[in-house]
């Protein structure tokens, strides 16, 4: 379910975010900005820079995976197979870690702490964008009635968007008939934004899968997004996120689930990590 804005009233719309002084940014990526951390590539990016990217690949009407890396994606990710085609199709690859942010400092690397960059990071000014250039965005994820609520919350926020939201709980297994429904929804619906939210790895692995059959547009794993636009799941303050103890908010919320993510996967970085170190060590002493 999706509301077209026929004659939406602007005036009830939220102010307009260009009328707030922004910090300036580049327009242009620098090859240091790309870097390789456990073993991974990741684009060092401000939310500014990604919204400027999505920005020009919708005026182009181009295609373009942003995917993002945090500690749970890079533990899955060698032990989840078919995960990696989706980072090898990715544009870009945002760094959703605080913990991450500062590692790289440690290593010498060009990171801020503006670096952190996800969907919660940039989600006020993707909207404000979108009401104002009147996108087209399709969310596919939640249970069933979360996307639907969360996209008519949205749509009464931000009327010039045109928003539709899609279960995910559907038999992703390519063939299917679920899966085929999904996609010939998401060709009909023909959306300048995809956002696929079904929890890692599922959704990697989904977008990959069925990268040929989805619409020619930018396309972003983001997890819960729309359990947090709909209501159900509280998403912790951003000022938590900054400090990097946003995984303790979430921990508490729901131990039975994150306890594993949060308090066992890092030690298996550990490897990685100091392969990290001494490599930097050593740039340091030439």
């Amino acid at each position: 379910m999706y509301q077209e804005p026929l004659g939406a009233d602007l005036a009830n719309a939220p102010p307009d975010r260009r009328a707030r002084p922004r910090r300036p940014f580049r327009q242009r990526r620098r090859p240091e900005e790309r870097v390789r951390i456990l073993g991974e590539t990741v684009d060092l990016m401000r939310p500014e820079e990604v919204l400027l990217h999505i920005e020009r690949c919708v005026e182009a009407c181009a295609r373009s995976i942003i995917a993002n890396h945090n500690l749970h994606s890079l533990y899955l990710l060698p032990r989840t197979p078919g995960m990696r085609r989706l980072y090898d199709m990715a544009d870009v690859v945002e760094l959703d870690s605080t913990p991450l942010i500062h590692f790289t400092r440690l290593l010498g690397l060009h990171s801020r702490p503006f670096h952190r960059c996800t969907y919660l990071d940039w989600r006020d000014q993707f909207w404000s964008m979108a009401n104002r250039k009147g996108w087209r965005v399709l969310y596919v994820g939640g249970a069933e009635g979360v996307a639907t609520s969360a996209a008519e919350r949205l749509s009464a926020r931000y009327p010039g968007a045109v928003i539709k939201g899609l279960s995910g709980y559907f038999d992703a297994t390519p063939g299917s008939a679920g899966n085929a429904a999904v996609l010939a929804d998401a060709r009909d619906f023909q959306p300048s934004i995809l956002f696929v939210g079904m929890g890692m790895p599922r959704q990697e692995l989904w977008i990959a899968d069925n990268i040929e059959a989805l619409p020619e547009a930018v396309i972003l794993p983001v997890g819960a997004a729309f359990d947090y636009e709909a209501g159900v799941q509280q998403a912790a303050p951003r000022w938590m996120g900054r400090m990097g103890v946003e995984w303790l908010f979430r921990l508490f919320a729901d131990p039975k689930r994150l306890f594993t993510r949060y308090c066992v996967e890092p030690w298996f970085l550990i490897g990685p990590a100091m392969g990290d170190v001494r490599a930097a060590m050593q740039r340091r002493k030439r």
